[in-house]
């Protein structure tokens, strides 16, 4: 299918072909049949990537703040990876979609195949969408007019706020889409509507939906026509619709108002609020966000719980239901607004004449032939067959199932220098997987991941999906009889644990499929040449690791146990791993002990000390209660009257331990590079895993209790 999308780093609009989107759990797979631009958004969003490096720079200064800091832990080097990882991306555009239902999923009862829907779906042939952010368009509401419902939301979420009662007087700053269709929502509530923009065009538009306006390019001053036309008295409220980094649009409202009236920010202003202008007036300053409650929700966007109607009258999805019948009845009339339109195959075009500001537009409307009767195809082609790199035997052939940051940026780079012969790539939306399919020279791309593990001339499966997805994937891949590099972490729980051991224990042959985790800190060369020096040491060893892991927020898809198992089982495992590895010996006791605090996460701050069976003792503290300039991970080693000491995985120090002095790098290695080389090199010369699979259950099976110990709030075993 075709999709828009705009890249990041390079600054260009693209057309792309991807594969059709999976059906979503509890969503909805949509064709669609008209989209339409939301001007304001996405020309700041083309803008920002058509700039240069200190523009980009310059426009977020807080980022910069951010490269600072990750230059100060982790090198130049590393950072300026990172950095251009970060802007070396493909991003869809849009978010006003409507088309028809093609398939929903099973428990999706409220729609059915052939319903006609409204959705925040992007730019694309076909969306998928959650059940809570699509509603049924009326039959007499034709695809042009319902295009406009979700940037009429936003306008209505902000009407909503203001509270408006029949006959109040209300200004609306800045006459584009939204503020546009904000008058004629606000002339539906019964008020008076004072339009404010210096492009006379619009003004014309507001006057046709029966709002007076202010002359602002022929010199009249919006103070003195507001003052005026709320007869003397300042007008009840001011919906500021506009886009502009000034204050002084934010204080010219507040000047408008009457005394104890309201303002609701729609659009983005500068906020350098002067407390006189509110205090005096006792003024009401909300800022309104997007389309309604339910917005950032994850358990409402993502998992379709819907706020009861009793309590939350008026979610995203139901201000989508109240616009459509505000556009049945007549009361809003967004087709006067449409100025443009152009077939999705022409896309760039659209945006180009956007960028270039050279011609008057409004509504553009991106337009869509009938996809409804074909059939979806979730597998495309994203090479010249001519040009692909066919297998030999004995090579690792790749299939890599989840496209996402570390996958794009870390993960399939190291498996191309490995030598592997990337095959395909699967992600669930398909953009990204065609996206990063491309740059690395994949033949396909795919939204079903059963393509790869099914596919014969796949040898190796590697798994970069989120982590509930992680076991089921391992025993599919296995079944199959496919090497697996898997990311950490292996499974969430014992079931998950046994499932793959048993699947592991079934594999036919014998010489067992390779299996192997993303351990990869344990493959860094300050590890190893920790690993080296320690061979000498008879005695027991004292471990301490600090992670200073960062804050997360709760909703972070990593802090719900059903999904990424909480950030003990997710990202500790790195270190539970490292100090088995190191130990050299089996874990036989182990403890936990977490902040205890009043509410939030509690056990991303905890301490896990480990014993192993030859008496060496390790501390781990995983701690998201640190600042950014500090070093992330540090692994220190008290043997025999001695002490190393891992920096960051750029410096190895040594402490009186004989022999060595230390070493430094300017590049933070990790390790990644030299594990998946090690999983490769074990596929190519059929040799068992680098990670013994009896360690990878150890670990896995001691993470496990670990984190869910955390969890409860409970010591150890």
């Amino acid at each position: 299918m075709k999709q828009v999308l705009q890249e990041l780093g390079a600054g260009r609009t693209t057309i792309a072909d991807v594969p059709v989107p999976a059906v979503p759990a509890g969503g909805l797979l949509i064709a669609t049949g008209r989209t339409l631009i939301s001007a304001g958004t996405e020309r700041m969003l083309v803008e920002f990537s058509r700039a240069g490096w200190i523009e980009k720079a310059r426009q977020q200064p807080e980022k910069v703040r951010q490269v600072i800091d990750k230059v100060r832990t982790d090198g130049p080097l590393a950072t300026f990876e990172a950095v251009r990882g970060q802007l070396n991306r493909d991003l869809p555009l849009g978010y006003c979609n409507v088309g028809t239902v093609i398939a929903t999923d099973s428990t999706v009862g409220e729609f059915a195949a052939g319903d006609r829907v409204v959705s925040n779906g992007a730019h694309a042939e076909y969306v998928a969408v959650s059940r809570n952010l699509c509603a049924r368009v009326p039959d007499d509401v034709c695809n042009d007019d319902a295009a406009y419902t979700v940037l009429a939301s936003i306008g209505l979420q902000g009407v909503r706020l203001a509270a408006p009662t029949i006959g109040e007087t209300f200004a609306v700053v800045g006459l584009g889409l939204i503020g546009l269709l904000t008058v004629q929502i606000l002339r539906a509530n019964g008020c008076r509507v004072l339009g404010i923009d210096p492009d006379s065009q619009k003004s014309a538009l507001a006057r046709e939906f029966g709002a007076a306006t202010v002359d602002v390019g022929g010199g009249e001053d919006p103070l003195e026509a507001a003052q005026s036309y709320s007869r003397g008295r300042g007008v009840d409220g001011v919906l500021i619709a506009a886009s502009t980094k000034s204050d002084s649009v934010v204080s010219q409202a507040a000047r408008m108002c009457r005394k104890r009236g309201r303002i609701v920010l729609v659009g983005v202003t500068g906020l350098k609020l002067n407390r006189s202008d509110f205090y005096e007036k006792e003024l009401t300053f909300q800022v309104s966000c997007s389309y309604g409650p339910g917005r950032y929700d994850k358990s409402y966007e993502e998992e379709g719980q819907d706020y009861p109607v009793g309590f939350v009258r008026w979610t995203e999805q139901r201000n989508f239901e109240a616009v459509l019948d505000m556009i049945a009845s007549g009361s809003l009339q967004p087709g006067k607004l449409t100025t443009h339109r152009y077939a999705i195959e022409d896309a760039g075009k659209a945006y180009d004449m956007i960028a270039a500001g050279t011609e008057a537009y409004l509504g553009v409307l991106l337009e869509y032939a009938d996809k409804a009767e074909q059939k979806p195809q979730q597998t495309i082609d994203i090479a010249d067959r001519e040009d692909r790199v066919l297998p030999t035997a004995g090579n690792p052939v790749v299939g890599v199932i989840g496209s996402g940051n570390y996958a794009s940026r870390i993960l399939i780079p190291a498996l191309a220098r490995g030598g592997a012969t990337l095959h395909g790539i699967a992600s669930s939306g398909g953009q990204t997987a065609a996206s990063t399919g491309r740059k690395f020279g994949f033949a396909t791309a795919t939204t079903d991941p059963a393509v790869l593990i099914d596919d014969p001339q796949v040898n190796c499966i590697v798994i970069a999906t989120r982590h509930d997805s992680h076991a089921g994937l391992v025993v599919d891949s296995l079944a199959r009889g496919k090497n697996v590099f898997v990311e950490k972490p292996m499974a969430l729980n014992d079931v998950e644990i046994d499932s793959i051991q048993t699947a592991y224990d079934a594999a036919s042959g014998t010489n067992k499929p390779v299996v192997m985790v993303g351990f990869n800190r344990r493959f860094a060369p300050t590890v190893l040449r920790t690993k080296e020096l320690l061979e000498s040491a008879s005695a027991p060893k004292n471990f301490v690791v600090t992670v200073n892991a960062g804050h997360l927020p709760p909703e972070h898809w990593t802090q719900d146990p059903a999904v990424g198992g909480g950030r003990i089982i997710g990202e500790a495992c790195h270190f539970i791993d490292l100090l088995r590895f190191l130990a050299a010996a089996p874990i036989d006791q182990w403890q936990v002990m977490r902040v205890k605090a009043a509410g939030g996460v509690q056990d991303d701050k905890a301490t896990i000390t480990l014993s192993f069976s030859d008496g060496s003792v390790g501390a781990i503290h995983y701690l998201a209660n640190g600042h950014s300039s500090f070093p992330k991970e540090r692994v220190e080693v008290f043997c025999g009257g001695a002490i190393l000491q891992i920096d960051n995985f750029r410096a190895l120090r040594s402490f009186g331990w004989k022999g060595f002095s230390g070493s430094r790098s300017w590049r933070q290695d990790k390790g990644q590079e030299a594990c998946a080389a090690a999983f490769l090199d074990a596929v190519r010369d059929g040799r068992s895993s680098p990670i013994p699979f009896d360690q990878l259950l150890e670990v896995s099976r001691v993470t496990v209790a670990v984190g869910e110990a955390a969890r409860q709030g409970t010591a150890g075993a």
